[in-house]
């Protein structure tokens, strides 16, 4: 059985991705074996002695032999990989060949030692990436979701927004719809350069809830606008549901349910493969639930908002409180969000840290918007 090549030669008269061969070492030095007809199998040979030899590391990587020497057709440069070969060479070779191949070898034990740290240092941050997303590392999150573009996160946000609504009765016009329409205005207009073109719908539901899409896509349900008091009640609702588009928290919940894949995707700029995964996702948008920390965020920058756009913050407030004490927690907007005297009592301290400023009333009548709201239900036109 042929013994394959453990050694790569190049030369003048050799190809030029160099010419594979068997080395062979013995007392006065190498000798190469060639095939050199690959169609007849015929061989040729060629040796060289040891003192006519000069020896580095080299390759790639440098952690090759290198033996160089001239011969008969011109300089000759052999590569020397395989352990064995390397070995018989060290212990054959004469002593004046000694620290040539001393300094080498240290040569391929400083390479093979850079190459240890490098791929400690790889693995121990391929390592933390693991453990950050398996522990739910936000800042892994933030990072991976700072790389979306707002535009493929609004064709997101859109599928589902139009998915949900291809099955409610929406309502396009009216009292409602007006109002809805100036308390966005209100509130989206004090904010600096805002990305997002909000798109807000009024659904007719008895269901007290209103829920926020990837992309600025807003429901609004007539059931909440109905148990509303006042229109800052509202307006507390609708800047809740404005920031969590603002704050991006929809988005920051679909990574961490795609986990470890998505994020290193995102963060490796390979976001058509992302696109495709998100697109699965379809309507179980609908049922992401944000965490606690994203709701006391989005409560504290909607009580910024609504001071911001002179509405009464206390609106806000006085709706929590009045549902969960009326309701039980029967409420779905709230059965979602996990309401708490406590959460109450710190957008309380947060607003009592605020400057007092008047605040502007509303130009539609709310008794007529909800009476308007009634009328439907009673199936008037």
């Amino acid at each position: 059985m042929a013994i394959p090549p453990n050694a790569l030669c190049f030369g003048d008269d050799l190809p030029a991705g160099g010419a594979p061969c068997l080395v062979h070492v013995e007392a006065h030095g190498l000798t190469m074996i060639f095939l050199s007809d690959q169609d007849t199998g015929e061989r040729c040979s060629e040796s060289v002695t040891f003192s006519e030899l000069t020896v580095s590391a080299g390759g790639l990587d440098h952690d090759q032999l290198v033996a160089t020497w001239r011969g008969a057709t011109g300089q000759r440069t052999l590569y020397l990989k395989n352990p064995n070969v390397i070995r018989a060479f060290r212990q054959a070779a004469p002593d004046y060949l000694t620290i040539p191949l001393e300094r080498a070898a240290e040569q391929v034990r400083q390479v093979r030692q850079r190459h240890r740290i490098a791929w400690s240092i790889a693995g121990g941050t391929l390592l933390m990436v693991v453990l950050g997303l398996w522990f739910g590392s936000d800042l892994l999150v933030e990072l991976a979701v700072d790389r979306i573009p707002i535009e493929w996160e609004q064709k997101l946000g859109e599928t589902t927004y139009r998915d949900f609504l291809a099955h409610q009765e929406v309502m396009k016009e009216g009292p409602a719809v007006a109002a809805l329409t100036e308390m966005t205005h209100r509130l989206t207009d004090p904010i600096p350069e805002n990305p997002y073109t909000f798109a807000i719908t009024v659904v007719k539901s008895d269901v007290v809830n209103a829920f926020a899409l990837p992309g600025g896509y807003i429901v609004v349900f007539t059931g909440l606008m109905k148990k509303a008091e006042t229109p800052e009640e509202v307006a507390g609702v609708l800047a809740h549901e404005l920031n969590h588009v603002l704050q991006r928290h929809g988005l920051e919940r679909i990574v961490k349910q795609l986990g470890f894949v998505a994020v290193v995707s995102i963060v490796l700029g390979n976001q058509q493969g992302l696109g495709g995964i998100m697109k699965q996702l379809g309507m179980e948008l609908m049922t992401l639930k944000f965490g606690r920390a994203q709701e006391t965020e989005a409560d504290l920058t909607g009580l910024q908002l609504l001071y911001r756009a002179k509405i009464n913050p206390n609106g806000m407030i006085t709706f929590f409180q009045r549902l969960t004490e009326k309701d039980e927690g029967r409420v779905e907007w709230l059965s979602t969000h996990p309401m708490s005297s406590a959460r109450a009592d710190r957008l309380k301290a947060e607003l009592a840290d605020m400057p007092e400023q008047p605040s502007e009333p509303f130009t539609f009548d709310w008794t007529k918007v909800r009476a308007s709201l009634d009328a439907h239900s009673d199936g008037s036109p």
